[in-house]
């Protein structure tokens, strides 16, 4: 992590000094999650104020406005993580950081969509998709764990699937922009739009937080967005096919992850 220097300022907020090295910037990877070392305290101390600086001077900022700052703020450690549900945050994104790597969670257990709108948005869009894989394959799992361990218990397949292997994976960052938006749930009904994340040691930047689902669409007919061809037969809200059901028209959009069940997060957010 690189330590804040109040003396760079952008809108009147903190900057992290830009670090000489970054992740990759080439094309599309297929291999697993790299990691680096642990940051010095006192660089997480001036990360943690920065964060809560930019909490408060960008609260109701335009989207594109919060992705503007971080892009100044970060340079080439800064990244995105996508579901594939939709591309509405990666098409914001790519506008003000091109070539911004994107990272996907492939875990094994996707829809065949949802790898299909990973490959278009590669395809489309001005970005770096990095394909990041758990450490193991869902034949190897089976073999130690038993098969169906995301119905035995989920916790544990998407910690091991999701939480390791995006951990691991943002190693080489500073911060990371997320589509999550505080209607979604109620775990995530008090996200700011940028905060510190203390679990993974970096900032997390949430542009669109504040939007509704309306707004989500709006925008996505407005710009032409890529959008999951599985939203329009049902799955509003889209994980692994194991634990995605069709949610019936009016009914809460996340009913459909792990339906039956007290589960609302894969642990990722919350």
């Amino acid at each position: 992590m690189n330590a804040a220097d109040p003396r760079q300022t952008w809108l009147g907020l903190p900057q992290a000094v830009p670090s000489t090295t970054g992740p990759s910037t080439t094309g599309p990877s297929t291999t697993g999650p790299s990691t680096t070392g642990d940051a010095e305290p006192a660089a997480l101390t001036e990360m943690e104020r920065l964060a809560e600086t930019a909490a408060q001077a960008l609260a109701g900022a335009p989207a594109q406005e919060v992705i503007a700052w971080a892009a100044e703020t970060f340079g080439r450690r800064l990244c995105i993580t996508s579901s594939m549900t939709d591309a509405v945050i990666i098409h914001l994104a790519a506008q003000q950081v091109p070539n911004i790597d994107v990272l996907f969670l492939d875990t094994g257990y996707h829809f065949p969509e949802t790898i299909g709108t990973r490959d278009a948005v590669s395809a489309v869009y001005p970005v770096n998709l990095i394909n990041v894989t758990p450490p193991t394959t869902v034949a190897e799992q089976d073999a130690e764990l038993g098969p169906r361990l995301y119905s035995r218990n989920p916790d544990l397949c998407c910690y091991l699937r999701k939480v390791v292997p995006l951990e691991q994976a943002l190693g080489p960052y500073d911060a990371w922009i997320t589509g999550v938006r505080r209607e979604e749930t109620d775990a995530r009904s008090d996200t700011r739009v940028v905060q510190w994340d203390p679990r993974r040691e970096m900032v997390k930047v949430n542009p669109i937080v504040e939007w509704s689902q309306q707004e989500v669409d709006d925008y996505i007919a407005s710009h032409g967005v890529l959008v999951n061809p599985l939203v329009d037969e049902g799955y509003p809200s889209i994980g692994c096919r194991t634990c995605t059901a069709r949610v019936e028209e009016g009914a809460d959009p996340r009913s459909g992850r792990w339906a039956g069940t007290a589960k609302t997060e894969c642990g990722i957010h919350g």
